[in-house]
């Protein structure tokens, strides 16, 4: 069963990742090396990519009659944004979980 692992960085008050501590950026890039390596080794990753910063997302709806309207970033009102992803093929939601 394929699932998808979503990294979100969270809306109002959190600091952008270019703000904080060195080590505190070596620390969250050190884990999603280790991740990727584990989930590699484990023959359950699929896919795995890093997305645009929100200053450089769209996001375009479909609609009736029109060209589709476009408004800035994934999630303009709250400033939560899709920062990444994991795509994993593993035996069950109990293991996608862990």
């Amino acid at each position: 069963m394929k699932y998808m692992l979503m990294m979100h960085h969270g809306g109002e008050g959190t600091a952008p990742i270019t703000t904080w501590p060195p080590a505190d950026v070596k620390a969250h890039i050190d884990f999603m090396i280790r991740l990727n390596k584990d989930l590699t080794a484990s023959g359950e990753l699929v896919a795995a990519e890093g997305l645009a910063w929100p200053n450089q997302a769209r996001l375009v709806r479909n609609r009736k009659g029109g060209g589709p309207p476009i408004t800035d970033g994934p999630f303009p009102e709250t400033k939560e944004f899709l920062a990444g992803f994991w795509i994993i093929d593993c035996e069950s939601e109990a293991r996608a979980i862990e």
